[in-house]
């Protein structure tokens, strides 16, 4: 159930910012879950992003998690609008809070992936800036950090969500916490994002 709302949820946003800037008026709705940022100029195109690692709202293999190697997973887009010059990614769980409270586990977060990609390999290394100029963060570091959910109680929903935008980010990677430069990328995205994707996995650990 809370899979079929994320999907619904984000088909219903995508189609009100359209709908809004068409009739010139203002992007319209909440904002994205996990990006923060706002609608991009001309609306937003929905996107579809894969991994052959797993389908859709399927189990994640151990292989991916903290019960793992937790190594990043491929994945892939397409439907791509025009004139994209970067992309942002960020992978979180939607069933877990940081410290705080007010703020879900980050995952991963890359940025700046060059505008010409079509996707990731497997097992991206540890580093805060990569040899293409994507940046990457999570809650621990600059690196993917797996899923982890507990035994106990239901698989959580780990959300991976891709942002096409017509800008690069000027956010830098190291130099604040990781709480600080999410929140430094999802302002830097408002008034940039042109399309969005989201792919969902399950996990939890084994008894």
């Amino acid at each position: 159930m809370r899979l079929v709302r994320l999907t619904a949820g984000l088909a219903l946003l995508c189609s009100a910012l359209v709908a809004g800037q068409q009739r010139g008026a203002p992007p319209a709705g909440p904002p994205p879950p996990g990006g923060r940022g706002g609608g991009g100029r001309g609306g937003v195109q929905i996107m579809k992003l894969e991994t052959p690692a797993w389908p859709d709202g399927g189990l994640i293999p151990a292989k991916y998690t903290q019960a793992g190697d937790q190594v990043s997973p491929p994945l892939t887009w397409s439907n791509v609008p025009d004139g994209v010059a970067s992309f942002v990614l960020i992978a979180h769980d939607l069933d877990s809070a940081a410290a705080a409270g007010t703020e879900d586990i980050l995952h991963w977060m890359l940025w700046n992936i060059p505008g010409a990609a079509t996707g990731i390999a497997e097992a991206v290394p540890q580093a805060a800036q990569l040899p293409d100029g994507t940046r990457q963060m999570s809650a621990t570091g600059p690196y993917y950090r797996g899923p982890g959910a507990p035994a106990r109680g239901a698989a959580h929903h780990y959300v991976f969500e891709l942002f096409a935008l017509d800008a690069a980010i000027d956010v830098p990677a190291l130099g604040a916490s990781p709480a600080q430069t999410r929140a430094a990328v999802a302002a830097a995205m408002a008034g940039h994002v042109r399309g969005k994707a989201a792919l969902v996995g399950l996990f939890k650990r084994a008894q």
